[in-house]
């Protein structure tokens, strides 16, 4: 098994190299006018005074939280974990600890890799567009796979590294357990991380929209308008850092996730004869099959280029993503073959296991984009409802964002339950719900192996949006706007498709989670290997479940009221700057950008604060609590483990809401925008019309849905699981 854990140093020095050489073709790419640089300048010195500000707040909070995490766990471990892990209590806690600032600083890398990759490919997309629709293309996907290829590269190198760091050579089956904080790090810093630069980017986006477009009859992008710059900034610190650090902590947690799982199969083959340097496979597959998936992937990136000038842009990226899918599918059935067949005759159940998860990654990409892009019948239906108005506009939205939870709790079920009947199917020798779990871990890392083409293709969207904003700041043509505007409506559809993909992936991995946190209670309590019954009927566990669901609704709400109160903040600062000099409308004056950043930052740090805090404080509350109440019969393990399952679906479920119904809002306001919309008579509807106003007011309810609260919802979902998980001996008694 040592060979094929090639494939891992393999796939580790592709997602290094292939990178590298893509910062130096973007690098070398024309960067434009120097009006064009100037404007990218302070984008830049923006999103960097952003980041410094946000990540030093992230990191004393998370210093504090690893010290907190070390004395609870030194001090609070049961004597039946620290025999089954081998260390002493104190070497439990340093371990813990360090594991949580490293996937906590690993998480923050990945953000900054994010910001800086889009800062740089920004101004290069927008020459771009000026040669043409190919070029800005492959500028804008070639910088976004700068940052997919090492935020992926980056998660399975941290988790490898610290599996082997941690033992994994002699002792595999102990080593996932004590890198379980390293997912719980990551997970924290990336909740802030989205929060704040949410915050940030929709702030500065609806005020941009409301105070430019509304209400002085000016674009959004226009040098007149004073939230220009930190629209533009947000765009880098939300979408791309914040988004950046999101998947990076998804794919470390599930794959920590799957790795625990496989322990259990690793102790059953050595007790079967097998030798460990096989029976290893159950452990190592999911990095394996990760690796496969970023060779893959750089195929795909490379296969992509549009046939026309005139191609729907998502038609080119849809071919490559094809490509990388073929590649990985090929990979599961050949990699399944080599780790599973010398330990398990059902090894082709397993292998199905893996298809089913890369299908399911296709159809969540089709239904994201059946929801959100301009050409199919959703988004249509609310540019139609514009021409009557707000109201209309964004009841139709809600429709079609509550809509869309059909679908994707549809493709989780199907999933969750197929991929468990295939891990049953498969014999493996081991209770029935951990064999069946196995073939869900399979399912997951199979949906992820696609992980690096998705990311690139979610850093395309804040690309090519900047690159339209900077465009229009310059005063570019007519038809090289065309060209970046086509591009900014397909970069809707891609951060959706990406949202979607991660919503999907947490609610298989929130399965794998479920049951580690079962496990772990169930040694605490000496009850190895028995299943743990959850009962609603009993009031604690009931208790639990609906202060998860009240937890969903009360952080979406706190984040939304950050949203509100920093957006308002900007609009009045707009307004000011306007009646105070009428130059500024009149082009001979320009406005003061730095005061706007200024404001959205401060407003964005303030504002992530409570949300942030919640899904952490509430579980941990919630078991002590109901442990320090355990005389009276109260059960406080099973408490958690309800409010644990109610609040991962509780927030997936409103996360697509949000996700799907927000993009479908933005991309009906640029569907009006491209003169698609016509009154009855067939005349255009043009910008600056009442229904263009409907529309930019339905993107502006939907824009904090789509980039603030839903994707942080993804990342509630995983959270609050890794820190039961690792907190989980508080409530233990």
């Amino acid at each position: 098994m040592a060979g094929i854990f090639w494939v891992v140093i393999v796939g580790c020095a592709v997602g290094i190299l292939f990178p590298l050489a893509l910062i130096s073709h973007i690098l070398r790419a024309d960067a434009g006018t120097p009006a064009m640089q100037d404007v990218n300048s302070r984008i830049a010195e923006g999103a960097w005074a952003f980041i410094r500000r946000q990540y030093s707040t992230i990191g004393i909070t998370a210093v504090v939280v690893a010290v907190i995490i070390g004395l609870i766990l030194g001090k609070l471990s049961s004597p039946a974990e620290l025999e089954m892990l081998g260390v002493s209590a104190f070497g439990l806690g340093w371990r813990t600890a360090l594991a949580f600032l490293v996937g906590g600083l690993c998480s923050c890398v990945s953000g900054i890799i994010g910001m800086w990759t889009a800062v740089k490919s920004n101004v290069r997309c927008a020459a771009a567009s000026h040669r043409g629709l190919n070029q800005a293309i492959k500028i804008a996907l070639r910088g976004g796979a700068v940052s997919g290829f090492f935020i992926v590269t980056l998660s399975l190198l941290g988790v490898t590294v610290m599996f082997f760091a941690y033992g994994g050579a002699t002792h595999p089956e102990i080593a996932p357990h004590l890198i379980v904080a390293f997912g719980f790090g990551a997970s924290m810093v990336a909740l802030f991380a989205q929060l704040g630069g949410g915050i940030y980017t929709k702030a500065a986006d609806m005020g941009a929209d409301l105070a430019g477009k509304v209400e002085a009859g000016i674009p959004e992008d226009d040098p007149r308008n004073a939230a220009v710059i930190a629209d533009q900034v947000g765009d880098n610190v939300g979408d791309c850092a914040g988004r950046g650090a999101d998947l990076f902590e998804s794919t470390a947690a599930e794959n920590i996730g799957a790795m625990i799982i496989g322990t259990a199969l690793y102790l059953l083959s050595i007790k079967a004869g097998i030798a460990p340097q096989v029976a290893i496979g159950w452990v190592l597959f999911p990095l394996v099959i990760r690796a496969c998936g970023i060779i893959a992937s750089m195929i795909g990136i490379l296969a992509v280029h549009s046939r026309s000038e005139e191609e729907d842009p998502m038609a080119a990226l849809n071919r490559g993503y094809y490509v990388a899918l073929v590649l990985c599918a090929a990979a599961t059935v050949g990699i399944s073959k080599v780790i599973f067949a010398p330990l398990c005759q059902g090894w082709p159940w397993l292998m199905l296991a893996g298809l089913v998860g890369i299908v399911t990654s296709v159809l969540v990409v089709y239904i994201t984009q059946y929801y959100t892009e301009s050409r199919f019948k959703p988004t249509k239906s609310i540019a139609e409802a514009c021409r009557t108005g707000p109201a209309t506009t964004i009841v139709t939205g809600m429709s079609v964002g509550f809509e869309t939870t059909m679908p994707t709790t549809l493709v989780i079920c199907a999933a969750l339950g197929l991929t468990y009947w295939f891990g049953i199917l498969s014999g493996l020798d081991l209770p029935w719900w951990i064999s069946g779990a196995y073939g869900t871990a399979i399912a997951t890392m199979g949906m992820l192996m696609t992980c690096p083409f998705i990311l690139a293709e979610d850093t395309f969207g804040p690309i090519t949006d900047n690159a339209n904003g900077i465009n229009e700041f310059t005063k570019a043509g007519e038809h090289i706007r065309r060209v970046t505007d086509h591009l900014d409506a397909a970069g809707n559809t891609t951060k959706a498709l990406t949202k979607g993909y991660a919503m999907v992936s947490a609610g298989l991995a929130g399965f794998l989670l479920f049951q580690a946190y079962f496990d772990r209670v169930l040694l605490f309590q000496g009850r190895e290997g028995q299943l743990f019954n959850v009962n609603l009927v009993i009031p604690e566990v009931l208790i639990g479940a609906v202060l998860a669901v009240m937890m969903v609704f009360l952080f979406s709400a706190w984040a939304l009221r950050s949203v509100g109160g920093a957006a308002s903040k900007i609009i009045e600062e707009v307004r000011r700057q306007i009646k105070a000099d009428p130059g500024i409308l009149a082009g001979t004056s320009r406005p003061d950008y730095a005061r706007a950043v200024d404001i959205t930052t401060r407003a964005a740090l303030k504002g992530m604060i409570a949300p942030g805090l919640l899904p952490v404080l509430l579980p941990v509350a919630i078991g002590v609590i109901f442990a320090q109440l355990r005389i009276s019969g109260f059960n406080a393990p099973a408490a958690v483990g309800s409010f644990l399952m109610v609040g991962t679906f509780s927030a997936i479920l409103l996360a697509s809401f949000m996700n799907n119904g927000g993009g479908a809002w933005d991309n009906a306001k640029k569907y009006i925008e491209d003169g698609q919309l016509r009154d009855e008579a067939g005349n255009v509807l043009p910008k600056g019309s009442p229904a263009h106003a409907a529309g930019v007011v339905g993107d502006t309810v939907g824009d904090p849905l789509k980039d603030t609260v839903g994707p942080s919802l993804h990342i509630v979902a995983k959270l609050i699981a890794t820190v039961t998980l690792v907190l989980c001996p508080l409530w233990i008694m």
